[in-house]
């Protein structure tokens, strides 16, 4: 088949690789979010997916929206077959959808109708999943809920971190959004209706959703700080500024700590919670670069009976 394959981040680019590299399809066009500003000097830099494409030879589309009129018509030139997609970053209209014969057919990392949304990895995460996975599916105009084409189990692993997960998903997936292509051409696939029961919402981890209440338990504490490692970043504060928690550990035979209490010795950096303490590993203090928080802990100079988040 004809395909444009519509992506942004780094997660998108190992289904690009693996469609490329399938030898059964054509991928004649990148569908890609415009150049962004980054790094200090906030110059525009294009994105993982572009790249990736220019590397490849393949044409780039950067529409600012996917409803733009010279976008569509581009669209309509190409005639693609089929439009994969995996975290291209804008809603796609219904002149969009209609282009393609065989639609827009996306790689969404949860096992469907779980965690419809921008951060599924995070809440599954967040909410103590053991199994989840990738799901391919039909593009419809509502949040996730299309015809499903297939899907791939994943392990939660118990230091999984959604940084972790999601780079496993990304493999997993691209075999799986790559397999799914075939199985359209060839007609041995058919997108199934998901139930109507299971149905969970996955939006986007404000800044807020990733602030650590010391009062809830420590497991709740280490699914936070899991969960939005490494963005949007688990947080607290200490001394009126912020504090990034990059990595902590529960310790179920600590309890004598108030939520929030700090114990410091010469290794090791303790936070009480709502039940057992848990063990600071890796912080990152406003201004500066992620550190062992025993090193934190002795520039602090942490008195006895201090608080975070207070």
């Amino acid at each position: 088949m004809k395909l444009v394959f519509a992506g942004t981040p780094e997660v998108a680019v190992p289904a690009l690789d693996a469609l490329i590299a399938s030898g059964r399809h054509e991928v004649a066009a990148v569908v890609t979010r415009p150049d962004a500003p980054a790094g200090r000097g906030r110059r525009l830099v294009a994105s993982p997916v572009a790249e990736r494409a220019e590397e490849a030879g393949i044409e780039v589309l950067k529409p600012a929206k996917p409803r733009d009129p010279e976008f569509l018509d581009r669209l309509r030139e190409i005639a693609p077959d089929c439009c994969p997609v995996v975290a291209y970053g804008a809603l796609l209209p219904r002149v969009a959808l209609d282009v393609p014969a065989r639609g827009w057919v996306n790689l969404h990392f949860s096992l469907l109708p779980a965690w419809r949304g921008a951060a599924p990895v995070q809440h599954a995460l967040m909410a103590g999943d053991e199994i989840t996975g990738a799901s391919t599916f039909l593009i419809e105009e509502g949040l996730d809920s299309g015809p499903v084409y297939g899907t791939v189990t994943e392990t939660v692993r118990p230091t999984d971190t959604s940084g972790d997960l999601l780079t496993r998903l990304a493999f997993a997936g691209a075999g799986l959004l790559a397999a799914t292509m075939d199985g359209i051409e060839d007609g041995s696939l058919k997108a199934v209706p998901q139930p109507s029961e299971g149905v969970t919402l996955a939006p986007k981890i404000t800044v807020e959703d990733a602030r650590v209440d010391w009062t809830a338990p420590a497991l709740r504490v280490d699914r936070v700080v899991r969960g939005c490692t490494p963005a949007p970043g688990a947080w607290t504060t200490f001394r009126g500024e912020r504090l990034k928690l990059v990595q902590a550990v529960p310790l179920p035979d600590r309890t004598d700590l108030a939520p929030g209490q700090l114990a410091a010795g010469k290794n090791n950096v303790y936070v009480g919670t709502g039940s057992h303490a848990v063990e600071l590993l890796w912080v990152q203090a406003q201004g500066k670069k992620p550190m062992r928080a025993a090193d934190w802990a002795r520039g602090a100079r942490i008195t006895e009976g201090e608080l975070l988040g207070g």
